[in-house]
């Protein structure tokens, strides 16, 4: 299927349009509460995109609490998505919280153990924290990814930074906390750059570099379900079936009638056999698309060849 029939159309404006989710609070007139409804029906629902553009905005400012909270709603929100916990640990690290912005950067790495930035802000968080041999463990896990890469791979200039960073805070006597500087946060203009070039490598199947240019994408605007599904395609063609279906489910956590993610996810499960996996979010998208939609007709396809029907 054509890589761009499903968003590239109204992309720029789905990326930044996204409300938050208001709460749905109940309203009475007895005295005491509110119109009867249990508490969890009106606890806060958060759009994660909105958070995260919110974090930024306050992270640039300068407000490292304000941006805190808005990061903590991501998490809150999207979990499963690394870069959420990332942000979160750099507005605690520059409020100067070292303690809660490495747990928060471990948080990234056990959902995305292969983010260079994040192993790096979590040795320095270390290093701070005077735990040097985390932090060593952490140096030793990123040299040996640059030795495999060998300045050959697109991440290569990433990790020699890292590297650089991490041994230099070893080695000062008072490491100083490695905020990012504004020249080097990504804001929606560059992310919108990103997404479009991703999707032209992704129709070059130039994958790797595809991924990077997502997790720039990603660096803007945060958990968008849209940059999240290509990830989880981009993964997927390269065979790394476990991470693809980690981002397709992280797309649907946050928005359940995603048509991209529901096919993408549903072709997955024809891959793994899984016709009966495949055949539910079938139905899924027969009910979304009443009089009937590409996304659905391509995940038929897929089902009744029980494999990619052009291969």
């Amino acid at each position: 299927m054509s890589m761009t029939r499903w968003q590239l159309a109204g992309l720029f404006g789905a990326l930044m349009m996204a409300a938050p989710w208001d709460a749905a609070l109940a309203s009475g007139g007895g005295g005491g509460g509110g119109g009867g409804g249990m508490p969890s029906a009106s606890a806060p629902e958060y759009d994660p995109a909105a958070e995260y553009q919110s974090g930024m905005a306050a992270y640039q400012a300068g407000k490292f609490k304000d941006a805190a909270r808005a990061f903590d709603h991501v998490t809150e929100a999207a979990p499963r998505e690394a870069r959420g916990w990332f942000m979160l640990g750099m507005a605690k690290s520059s409020a100067g919280d070292d303690k809660s912005a490495s747990r928060a950067f471990e948080r990234s790495l056990k959902v995305d153990a292969s983010a260079i930035d994040a192993g790096r802000e979590y040795a320095l968080s270390l290093i701070r924290l005077k735990t040097p041999d985390k932090a060593t463990a952490e140096l030793a896990a990123l040299k040996a990814r640059a030795a495999a890469c060998a300045d050959a791979c697109a991440e290569a200039a990433d990790l020699k930074t890292a590297i650089a960073a991490i041994e230099q805070a070893m080695s000062a006597s008072k490491p100083s906390a490695a905020l990012a500087a504004p020249g080097e946060m990504i804001f929606a203009p560059a992310g919108d750059a990103a997404y479009v070039r991703a999707v032209s490598l992704i129709n070059q199947r130039r994958y790797a570099e595809a991924l990077v240019a997502l997790d720039k994408a990603q660096a803007a605007f945060g958990p968008h379900p849209d940059v999240l599904t290509y990830q989880g395609y981009v993964w997927r063609k390269l065979g790394r079936m476990d991470q693809a279906e980690l981002y397709y489910q992280a797309a649907l956590a946050i928005a359940p009638a995603h048509r991209g993610a529901t096919e993408y996810y549903g072709e997955l499960k024809v891959i793994e056999g899984d016709l009966a996996g495949a055949k539910i979010l079938l139905s899924r998208l027969d009910d979304q698309c009443i009089y009937g939609c590409v996304e659905a007709e391509e995940l038929r396809r897929w089902i009744a060849h029980g494999r990619d029907p052009a291969s």
